[in-house]
Protein backbone atom coordinates (compact mmCIF):
# COMPACT_ATOMS: atom_id res chain seq x y z
CA UNK A 1 0.00 0.00 0.00
CA UNK A 2 0.91 3.53 -0.97
CA UNK A 3 0.82 6.36 1.46
CA UNK A 4 1.92 10.32 1.57
CA UNK A 5 3.11 12.08 4.27
CA UNK A 6 2.42 15.29 4.03
CA UNK A 7 5.08 18.41 5.19
CA UNK A 8 3.50 18.64 8.56
CA UNK A 9 4.01 14.76 9.31
CA UNK A 10 7.73 15.44 8.81
CA UNK A 11 9.80 17.07 10.66
CA UNK A 12 12.63 19.27 10.23
CA UNK A 13 15.57 20.04 11.54
CA UNK A 14 17.87 23.75 11.32
CA UNK A 15 21.42 23.69 10.56
CA UNK A 16 23.31 26.75 9.43
CA UNK A 17 20.40 28.99 8.67
CA UNK A 18 19.13 25.71 5.97
CA UNK A 19 16.19 23.40 6.41
CA UNK A 20 17.28 19.80 6.29
CA UNK A 21 15.24 16.38 5.31
CA UNK A 22 15.17 15.36 9.07
CA UNK A 23 13.90 13.17 11.85
CA UNK A 24 15.32 10.06 10.64
CA UNK A 25 14.52 7.98 13.77
CA UNK A 26 10.95 8.89 12.97
CA UNK A 27 11.60 7.91 9.55
CA UNK A 28 13.61 4.63 10.21
CA UNK A 29 10.68 3.21 12.41
CA UNK A 30 8.06 3.49 9.17
CA UNK A 31 11.10 1.60 7.04
CA UNK A 32 10.83 -1.14 9.95
CA UNK A 33 7.83 -1.95 9.76
CA UNK A 34 8.07 -2.16 5.98
CA UNK A 35 10.19 -4.99 6.58
CA UNK A 36 12.95 -5.31 3.99
CA UNK A 37 12.81 -1.99 1.55
CA UNK A 38 14.61 0.51 -0.14
CA UNK A 39 14.81 4.19 -0.40
CA UNK A 40 15.23 7.06 -3.36
CA UNK A 41 15.81 9.99 -2.67
CA UNK A 42 14.99 13.02 -5.43
CA UNK A 43 15.91 16.50 -4.99
CA UNK A 44 15.05 18.75 -7.84
CA UNK A 45 15.43 22.73 -8.95
CA UNK A 46 13.42 24.81 -11.78
CA UNK A 47 14.37 27.72 -13.35
CA UNK A 48 17.22 28.97 -12.15
CA UNK A 49 17.71 31.78 -14.65
CA UNK A 50 21.43 31.86 -13.34
CA UNK A 51 21.02 32.72 -10.25
CA UNK A 52 24.57 31.92 -8.59
CA UNK A 53 24.36 34.01 -5.73
CA UNK A 54 21.75 35.06 -3.42
CA UNK A 55 19.22 37.93 -3.58
CA UNK A 56 20.72 41.19 -2.52
CA UNK A 57 19.92 41.57 1.77
CA UNK A 58 18.38 44.76 0.72
CA UNK A 59 15.54 43.16 -1.82
CA UNK A 60 12.30 42.67 -0.55
CA UNK A 61 10.23 39.47 -1.44
CA UNK A 62 12.93 36.96 -1.66
CA UNK A 63 16.11 39.01 0.14
CA UNK A 64 18.97 36.67 0.55
CA UNK A 65 17.54 33.79 -0.51
CA UNK A 66 18.43 31.56 -4.22
CA UNK A 67 22.24 31.18 -4.74
CA UNK A 68 23.90 28.15 -4.99
CA UNK A 69 26.09 27.84 -1.98
CA UNK A 70 23.70 26.89 0.32
CA UNK A 71 22.27 24.70 -2.01
CA UNK A 72 25.01 22.56 -3.04
CA UNK A 73 25.33 22.30 1.07
CA UNK A 74 22.57 20.75 1.61
CA UNK A 75 22.45 18.67 -1.55
CA UNK A 76 25.83 17.12 0.07
CA UNK A 77 24.43 16.66 3.64
CA UNK A 78 21.51 14.98 2.64
CA UNK A 79 24.06 12.66 0.33
CA UNK A 80 26.00 11.95 2.97
CA UNK A 81 22.42 11.12 5.18
CA UNK A 82 21.50 8.54 2.39
CA UNK A 83 24.48 7.17 1.30
CA UNK A 84 23.97 8.37 -2.16
CA UNK A 85 20.72 6.83 -2.63
CA UNK A 86 20.34 9.97 -4.51
CA UNK A 87 18.84 11.80 -7.52
CA UNK A 88 19.63 15.38 -8.57
CA UNK A 89 17.53 16.69 -11.23
CA UNK A 90 16.31 20.15 -13.05
CA UNK A 91 13.47 20.95 -15.15
CA UNK A 92 14.88 24.19 -17.12
CA UNK A 93 15.67 27.49 -17.78
CA UNK A 94 18.86 27.59 -15.87
CA UNK A 95 20.30 29.76 -18.54
CA UNK A 96 19.15 33.96 -18.35
CA UNK A 97 18.37 36.20 -15.43
CA UNK A 98 21.40 38.00 -14.26
CA UNK A 99 24.79 39.53 -15.04
CA UNK A 100 26.55 35.97 -14.64
CA UNK A 101 24.63 34.56 -17.82
CA UNK A 102 25.44 37.78 -19.45
CA UNK A 103 29.04 37.50 -19.22
CA UNK A 104 29.43 33.39 -19.17
CA UNK A 105 26.61 32.41 -20.91
CA UNK A 106 25.91 29.92 -19.04
CA UNK A 107 29.31 27.91 -18.64
CA UNK A 108 29.13 28.94 -15.28
CA UNK A 109 25.75 27.50 -14.54
CA UNK A 110 26.44 24.08 -16.06
CA UNK A 111 30.26 24.15 -14.09
CA UNK A 112 28.78 25.29 -10.77
CA UNK A 113 25.50 22.06 -11.38
CA UNK A 114 28.42 19.49 -12.34
CA UNK A 115 30.01 20.31 -9.19
CA UNK A 116 27.08 19.52 -6.77
CA UNK A 117 26.43 16.10 -9.29
CA UNK A 118 23.47 17.01 -11.34
CA UNK A 119 22.20 13.56 -13.26
CA UNK A 120 19.84 15.16 -15.41
CA UNK A 121 18.40 17.88 -17.08
CA UNK A 122 15.98 18.97 -19.84
CA UNK A 123 15.64 22.73 -21.59
CA UNK A 124 13.61 25.46 -20.99
CA UNK A 125 12.94 27.74 -23.64
CA UNK A 126 15.53 30.13 -21.98
CA UNK A 127 18.09 27.83 -22.51
CA UNK A 128 17.97 28.97 -26.25
CA UNK A 129 18.34 32.45 -25.79
CA UNK A 130 21.47 32.85 -27.10
CA UNK A 131 20.62 30.31 -29.76
CA UNK A 132 21.49 26.76 -30.58
CA UNK A 133 25.36 27.41 -30.82
CA UNK A 134 25.52 28.24 -27.33
CA UNK A 135 24.25 25.88 -26.20
CA UNK A 136 26.68 23.23 -28.27
CA UNK A 137 29.50 25.55 -26.77
CA UNK A 138 27.78 25.11 -23.30
CA UNK A 139 27.57 21.37 -23.48
CA UNK A 140 30.83 20.46 -22.45
CA UNK A 141 30.83 22.06 -19.27
CA UNK A 142 28.02 19.79 -18.05
CA UNK A 143 29.08 16.61 -16.78
CA UNK A 144 25.28 15.65 -16.82
CA UNK A 145 23.07 14.79 -19.77
CA UNK A 146 19.90 16.53 -21.07
CA UNK A 147 16.43 14.56 -21.71
CA UNK A 148 13.33 15.36 -24.01
CA UNK A 149 11.18 13.66 -26.27
CA UNK A 150 8.75 16.40 -28.06
CA UNK A 151 11.33 18.49 -29.43
CA UNK A 152 13.27 16.83 -32.95
CA UNK A 153 16.64 18.14 -33.31
CA UNK A 154 17.47 16.18 -35.96
CA UNK A 155 18.39 18.97 -38.69
CA UNK A 156 20.18 21.07 -35.73
CA UNK A 157 23.36 20.85 -34.29
CA UNK A 158 21.66 19.40 -31.18
CA UNK A 159 21.45 16.07 -33.33
CA UNK A 160 22.52 13.02 -30.86
CA UNK A 161 23.40 15.64 -28.21
CA UNK A 162 19.83 15.52 -26.30
CA UNK A 163 18.15 12.03 -25.05
CA UNK A 164 15.06 11.09 -25.34
CA UNK A 165 15.01 8.89 -22.19
CA UNK A 166 17.94 8.12 -19.82
CA UNK A 167 17.23 4.79 -17.25
CA UNK A 168 19.41 5.26 -13.98
CA UNK A 169 19.53 2.57 -10.89
CA UNK A 170 19.71 3.48 -7.19
CA UNK A 171 19.84 1.30 -4.74
CA UNK A 172 19.28 -1.15 -7.52
CA UNK A 173 15.90 0.98 -8.40
CA UNK A 174 15.29 1.23 -11.86
CA UNK A 175 14.40 4.57 -12.74
CA UNK A 176 13.61 6.13 -16.32
CA UNK A 177 13.55 9.49 -17.03
CA UNK A 178 12.36 11.80 -20.04
CA UNK A 179 11.76 15.40 -20.44
CA UNK A 180 9.08 17.54 -22.40
CA UNK A 181 9.49 20.81 -23.39
CA UNK A 182 7.16 24.37 -24.39
CA UNK A 183 6.53 25.09 -27.59
CA UNK A 184 9.40 27.48 -28.93
CA UNK A 185 7.39 29.50 -31.54
CA UNK A 186 6.09 33.14 -29.74
CA UNK A 187 8.53 32.32 -26.82
CA UNK A 188 12.09 32.21 -28.73
CA UNK A 189 13.65 33.45 -31.56
CA UNK A 190 13.22 32.03 -34.50
CA UNK A 191 16.82 32.43 -35.71
CA UNK A 192 17.89 30.97 -32.07
CA UNK A 193 15.69 27.51 -32.04
CA UNK A 194 16.30 26.90 -35.90
CA UNK A 195 15.21 23.81 -37.00
CA UNK A 196 14.04 21.89 -34.08
CA UNK A 197 10.19 20.80 -34.52
CA UNK A 198 7.99 21.02 -31.81
CA UNK A 199 5.21 17.53 -31.06
CA UNK A 200 3.05 17.16 -28.66
CA UNK A 201 4.24 16.69 -25.30
CA UNK A 202 1.05 14.22 -24.54
CA UNK A 203 1.28 11.78 -27.79
CA UNK A 204 5.01 11.62 -26.95
CA UNK A 205 5.31 10.99 -23.12
CA UNK A 206 3.09 7.99 -24.00
CA UNK A 207 5.03 7.09 -26.17
CA UNK A 208 8.23 7.30 -24.18
CA UNK A 209 6.53 6.01 -20.89
CA UNK A 210 4.98 3.11 -22.30
CA UNK A 211 8.46 1.75 -23.46
CA UNK A 212 9.89 2.83 -20.06
CA UNK A 213 7.46 0.57 -18.30
CA UNK A 214 6.77 -2.15 -20.79
CA UNK A 215 9.95 -2.94 -22.61
CA UNK A 216 12.43 -1.47 -20.12
CA UNK A 217 10.40 -2.73 -16.82
CA UNK A 218 11.12 0.75 -15.29
CA UNK A 219 10.53 0.84 -11.31
CA UNK A 220 9.70 4.66 -10.97
CA UNK A 221 9.23 6.72 -14.03
CA UNK A 222 9.50 10.74 -14.11
CA UNK A 223 9.29 13.00 -16.42
CA UNK A 224 10.58 16.76 -16.27
CA UNK A 225 8.76 18.90 -17.59
CA UNK A 226 8.99 22.40 -19.17
CA UNK A 227 5.34 23.45 -20.00
CA UNK A 228 4.29 25.13 -16.92
CA UNK A 229 2.04 23.90 -13.89
CA UNK A 230 -1.70 24.93 -14.68
CA UNK A 231 -3.43 27.59 -17.37
CA UNK A 232 -6.99 28.98 -17.09
CA UNK A 233 -7.45 28.13 -20.93
CA UNK A 234 -6.51 24.71 -22.07
CA UNK A 235 -3.07 25.06 -23.33
CA UNK A 236 -0.97 21.72 -21.98
CA UNK A 237 -0.22 22.00 -18.72
CA UNK A 238 1.67 19.83 -16.37
CA UNK A 239 -1.78 19.50 -14.68
CA UNK A 240 -3.31 18.36 -18.19
CA UNK A 241 -0.03 16.38 -18.62
CA UNK A 242 -1.01 13.92 -15.94
CA UNK A 243 -4.28 13.51 -16.57
CA UNK A 244 -3.23 12.01 -20.00
CA UNK A 245 -0.69 9.44 -19.24
CA UNK A 246 -0.61 6.06 -17.97
CA UNK A 247 2.81 5.21 -16.33
CA UNK A 248 4.89 8.26 -15.23
CA UNK A 249 5.21 8.19 -11.62
CA UNK A 250 6.12 12.11 -11.26
CA UNK A 251 6.14 15.50 -13.07
CA UNK A 252 9.18 17.94 -12.24
CA UNK A 253 7.92 21.15 -13.88
CA UNK A 254 8.81 24.70 -14.38
CA UNK A 255 8.49 27.68 -16.53
CA UNK A 256 5.32 28.71 -14.78
CA UNK A 257 7.78 29.41 -11.41
CA UNK A 258 5.17 27.82 -9.04
CA UNK A 259 6.42 27.38 -5.34
CA UNK A 260 4.02 23.62 -4.51
CA UNK A 261 5.11 23.05 -0.91
CA UNK A 262 4.26 19.68 -1.91
CA UNK A 263 3.12 17.61 -4.97
CA UNK A 264 0.00 17.78 -5.86
CA UNK A 265 -1.43 14.01 -6.76
CA UNK A 266 -3.39 13.75 -9.89
CA UNK A 267 -5.30 10.67 -11.18
CA UNK A 268 -3.92 9.84 -14.29
CA UNK A 269 -5.69 7.96 -17.21
CA UNK A 270 -4.95 4.17 -15.14
CA UNK A 271 -6.55 5.90 -11.93
CA UNK A 272 -3.42 5.77 -10.50
CA UNK A 273 -1.17 8.37 -8.52
CA UNK A 274 1.15 10.86 -10.79
CA UNK A 275 2.45 13.42 -8.63
CA UNK A 276 3.56 17.05 -10.46
CA UNK A 277 5.24 19.42 -8.39
CA UNK A 278 7.27 22.37 -8.74
CA UNK A 279 9.59 24.59 -6.63
CA UNK A 280 9.54 28.04 -8.18
CA UNK A 281 12.58 29.32 -9.52
CA UNK A 282 16.16 31.48 -8.89
CA UNK A 283 16.86 27.82 -6.32
CA UNK A 284 14.81 29.59 -3.51
CA UNK A 285 13.51 25.96 -3.09
CA UNK A 286 15.24 22.42 -2.98
CA UNK A 287 12.24 20.16 -3.81
CA UNK A 288 12.86 16.98 -1.76
CA UNK A 289 10.20 13.56 -2.44
CA UNK A 290 11.57 10.51 -0.79
CA UNK A 291 10.54 7.26 -2.04
CA UNK A 292 10.34 4.18 -0.04
CA UNK A 293 10.44 0.74 -1.88
CA UNK A 294 9.26 -2.71 -1.02
CA UNK A 295 12.38 -5.64 -1.08
CA UNK A 296 10.48 -6.37 -4.80
CA UNK A 297 10.88 -2.54 -5.75
CA UNK A 298 7.06 -1.69 -5.45
CA UNK A 299 6.17 1.69 -3.94
CA UNK A 300 5.34 2.05 -0.30
CA UNK A 301 5.24 5.74 0.59
CA UNK A 302 6.46 8.84 -0.45
CA UNK A 303 7.18 11.58 1.65
CA UNK A 304 8.14 15.16 0.58
CA UNK A 305 9.40 18.17 1.84
CA UNK A 306 10.27 20.88 -0.71
CA UNK A 307 12.44 23.33 1.24
CA UNK A 308 13.14 27.41 1.87
CA UNK A 309 16.93 27.43 1.36
CA UNK A 310 16.98 30.56 3.86
CA UNK A 311 19.14 33.09 4.41
CA UNK A 312 21.77 32.95 6.78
Amino acid sequence: MKTFINRREFVKYFLGGTYLMSHSSYLAQVLEKQGKSKTLVILYTNDQHSRIEPFPDNGLKYAGMGGVVKRAKMIEKIRTEYNNNVLLLDAGDIFQGTPYFNYYHGELDFKLMSKMGYDLSTLGNHDFDLGIENIIQQLPHATFEFVNCNYDFKDTLLKNKILSYKIIKKNGIKIGITGVGIELDGLVLKENYGDVVYYDPIEKLQQVERILKEDKHCDYIICLSHLGYQYQDNKVSDVILAQNIRHTDLIIGGHTHTFLDKPVVIKNKNNTETFVTQVGWAGIWLGNLMINFSECNKKNFQISENQDIKKK
